[in-house]
């Protein structure tokens, strides 16, 4: 669970990041999940989007997807999210002194 100071501090490094990942009509599959974990495994934070035939709201996808996946919700704007993840093999993402 991150601390208010450690999700401000990725909220910060999410400014910057691509939207790599959109949620369509196919809604929340397994191999969404499955992308969806591997690429936190090598980018640690990563920002997608929610597509208005989904179904879903930016919150209730990252929700379900963090339930899936075990990762950290870090935040939802409008049809976008950023979610966390500390790779288990390469951290490259400093949270401890925050």
């Amino acid at each position: 669970m991150l601390t208010g100071k450690q999700r401000a501090y990725l909220r910060g490094l999410s400014q910057n990041l691509d939207t790599i990942f959109q949620i369509g009509k196919g809604g929340i599959t397994e191999e969404i999940c499955l992308q969806l974990s591997n690429a936190l495994e090598a980018r640690e934070l990563i920002k997608a989007r929610v597509l208005e035939n989904s179904g879903y709201t930016a919150r209730e996808a990252a929700e379900e997807i963090a339930g899936e996946i075990g990762c950290d919700v870090v935040s939802c704007v409008g049809t976008k999210f950023v979610l966390y993840r500390r790779s288990e093999n390469k951290p490259k993402i400093e949270l401890k002194g925050i």
